[in-house]
């Protein structure tokens, strides 16, 4: 079968949300140490839950021409769909066996505060919005579609299927079943949070005059908050005031992100160096972490060390051609 040039074309266009489509799980569980290397093969089963939600969200942000703080916020509701509905670690006390919801518990909510914190942290800014940010900045087309009604209905399907597989092998693994009012409260969540998105997406970025750091300084700064955020989870053993300053980390950094990102200084390079000190930081964190499946403390390091390098290679491709195309 001749391939034409129109459809060699379409599927050029459409190989950045193919890349993204593995390269959110690989951030999200290699990169930060949950799975080793030597359990590579749950990439397949990840992509279509963490891939298909990045590349939704990507795509529906940028076929409205909407910014980065719509991609946040749907991929907070991401995380509130993840935890929420297919894994129930929000909710459940002893997920994984790891009496999670234990440390700073809310009996009336049924929640743990410290890691109700933390886990939609994760999702929202390394499973979604980082891989999207490194997905754009190595592409030609950063603020364009890339897929079409039926790459994008692909994309959806793998997504939904992502969902209903987690969901049903979490039911078979585990009898805990959230309540109704929980199961309720969610999806107001979600609701509420797509919102919102649609909400910020339609607003007109008000643009000030200042000056901008310099990128590595931006790149440094995110570096630190992230790094800080994830020795406060490590090592702060309140779950109240680890709570409270989980939180204060994150209100910093959406603080000073928001009001650097609004002066007209502000270019792809910067946000790339944000995303790039915050991926970082998962790249040393997975040396003290220990894997949820087991496998040699060498084969950990040895795979550790491995995806840390592809993450610095890929940060540094990305710069080179976000330099290279600019802001276009």
């Amino acid at each position: 079968m001749t391939i034409t040039a129109p459809q060699q074309t379409s599927v050029k266009r459409s190989l950045p949300a193919l890349g993204l489509f593995f390269l959110s799980p690989l951030v999200a569980e290699f990169l930060l140490g949950n799975i080793p290397i030597t359990a590579f093969y749950a990439i397949i089963t990840l992509a279509p839950l963490y891939g298909g939600g990045a590349v939704l969200i990507r795509e529906l942000v940028r076929r409205r021409g909407w910014g980065y703080p719509t991609v946040v916020i749907l991929a907070l509701a991401y995380g509130v769909i993840e935890e929420g509905i297919t894994t129930q670690s929000l909710f459940n006390p002893n997920y994984a066996d790891l009496r999670l919801l234990d440390p700073g518990h809310i009996s009336a909510l049924g929640m743990g505060a410290p890691w109700t914190v933390f886990v939609l942290g994760l999702h929202t800014v390394w499973s979604i919005t980082i891989p999207i940010v490194l997905m754009e900045s190595v592409s030609r087309r950063p603020r364009e579609p890339w897929l079409g009604k039926v790459g994008l209905s692909v994309y959806g399907a793998l997504f939904l299927a992502g969902v209903v597989a987690t969901t049903a092998f979490g039911y078979t693994k585990d009898s805990f079943r959230a309540s109704a009012g929980q199961d309720v409260g969610v999806g107001i969540a979600i609701v509420v949070l797509v919102a919102v998105a649609v909400w910020v997406g339609r607003r007109t970025p008000r643009r000030t005059t200042g000056s901008v750091p310099s990128a590595w300084i931006v790149g440094g700064a995110a570096l630190v908050l992230s790094s800080g955020w994830m020795v406060v989870n490590d090592q702060v053993k309140n779950g109240w005031l680890e709570a409270i300053l989980l939180l204060a980390i994150e209100v910093l950094a959406v603080f000073v992100l928001v009001t650097w990102s609004r002066r007209t200084g502000w270019t792809r390079m910067h946000t790339l160096a944000a995303a790039g000190g915050a991926l970082l930081t998962y790249a040393w964190h997975a040396f003290p972490e220990a894997p949820v499946f087991d496998a040699p403390r060498s084969a950990d390091l040895i795979g550790n060390a491995v995806f840390a390098l592809l993450a610095v290679a890929l940060l540094i491709s990305a710069t080179i051609r976000c330099d290279k195309f600019g802001d276009s």
